[in-house]
Formats: structure tokens, sequence, C-alpha cells
């Protein structure tokens, strides 16, 4: 599993949330962080967002939108939202 954080420098909610899922350690996932400064689609897409964060399943390539989790979440519960939100996201696509 791969997830994509859109940030852009000086956001303390995307450094926040990075710092988060860093600490994660019962989910084994890749971390992507794009930088919406970088890229002028990215940046007119997630301007007033950010951080956005997807989901990429192993072995696909369409990105899943996972809704933001509050800032205020630890970093057990942001575990807890990223595995209901695969297991939902897996049972939706078996049906």
């Amino acid at each position: 599993m791969r997830l994509i954080l859109y940030s852009k420098p000086g956001c303390h909610l995307c450094e926040g949330l990075q710092e988060k899922l860093a600490q994660i350690e019962n989910l084994s996932f890749e971390l992507e962080v794009r930088d919406i400064t970088t890229r002028a689609d990215w940046f007119s897409a997630y301007e007033y967002e950010v951080p956005v964060l997807y989901l990429v399943k192993a072995g696909e390539e369409s990105e899943q939108l996972v809704p933001r989790p509050s800032p205020r979440a630890s970093v057990q519960q942001l575990e807890q939202i990223l595995c209901k939100y695969l297991a939902n996201s897996e049972k939706n696509n078996a049906e």
C-alpha cells in the first residue's frame, strides 16, 4: 500500500499529519509526499485543501481519497482510520 500526501512548505497541518504517519508501526505502507508548489496542476487542485491524503493499493494505480483526519487525532486513531478506510475500500471493490 502507498499513501500520497499532498502538502506545501510551511503548512503546520501537513507537517503534523506527516509526523503522525511516520509513527504508525502496525501498518505497512510507503509514504510519498508531494509538494504542491512544484507543479501548477497540483497547486491549483489543492491550494486551499492541504493536507490531502490518497491511498493507492498494491497492484493498482488509481488514487482513492482518504477523508481528512482531525489534526487532534492521535497516531493510534490515525492508524485506526486508515485500517477502517482500507477495509471499506477492499469491501467496495469486492462488490
